[in-house]
């Protein structure tokens, strides 16, 4: 399997038998909640899709997986989603064919989505490797392998000698406890439960990896492997460990 870092979207290509491009978090429809607290934004949509439509344009995939929350609004579908998911999709399948794994920001997104479009909540196997959005326990099928999951939009924050912070989208590969995840024992377990979770392709959505580790608000996040993690910018940059990041926040 080779896996190529799109870093204009952030989004990932996954190659085996078949090309995937994966993208997380498109959250469309984001200024909409946001205005409800009192910031506001012109919509973004536009530039979001033209990104997607750049990175299918650069790595022509065979299909393309959306992690789950492409819309924002919960519980409800918000005047603007209305508005822009309908066109936002139909864009989409002109280019490529593509699944969609609902994620907890996403009741209601069947109504916008063709038959066979919507893939299941718990995760699905594709060329051998795992999808998921991420706030679910995965499916037993997942288990030993890769699972590329959305939801937690981690970000890497990096402070230099004079104390100037870099804050960017950011991957974490980790280890993951089978037994925490409730995945089935394997009679011949030759592979091990990993993890790559993705950063947002929505460019206002962004959770600290420390934060996601320290304080963990997902089943996959509890059932981290600290100790056997790795860090990659969104263009594939080697970072380190979390304890490298934990070394650098202490600077």
């Amino acid at each position: 399997m080779n896996i190529e870092f799109l870093p204009d979207g952030p989004a990932l290509l996954v190659e085996r038998r078949e090309r995937v491009l994966v993208v997380a978090d498109l959250h469309l429809g984001i200024e909409t909640g946001m205005a409800r607290h009192g910031i506001h934004f012109t919509t973004r949509s536009r530039e979001r899709v033209k990104r997607v439509m750049g990175c299918i344009s650069e790595s022509d995939p065979d299909y393309m997986i959306l992690l789950g929350d492409v819309k924002h609004s919960v519980p409800f579908i918000s005047r603007q989603e209305y508005r822009e998911l309908p066109r936002v999709l139909e864009e989409f399948r002109k280019h490529v064919s593509f699944g969609v794994v609902p994620g907890n920001h996403d009741p209601g997104i069947e109504r916008f989505l063709e038959e066979g479009e919507i893939l299941p909540r718990e995760g699905v196997l594709i060329d051998g490797t795992g999808y998921m959005h991420g706030h679910t326990y995965p499916a037993a099928e997942l288990a030993g392998r890769l699972i590329i999951a959305g939801h937690h939009h981690p970000t890497a924050s990096l402070m230099d000698e004079v104390g100037c912070a870099l804050r960017a989208p950011a991957y974490l590969l980790s280890l993951v406890d089978e037994s925490c995840l409730n995945l089935p024992q394997r009679e011949d377990p030759t592979s091990r439960t990993r993890v790559l979770l993705m950063p947002a392709f929505n460019e206002l959505s962004g959770y600290d990896i420390l934060k996601i580790v320290k304080d963990p608000f997902s089943p996959l996040s509890r059932c981290l492997n600290k100790e056997e993690s790795e860090i990659f910018l969104s263009d594939g940059t080697y970072v380190g460990s979390v304890d490298f990041l934990e070394d650098n926040e202490d600077r």
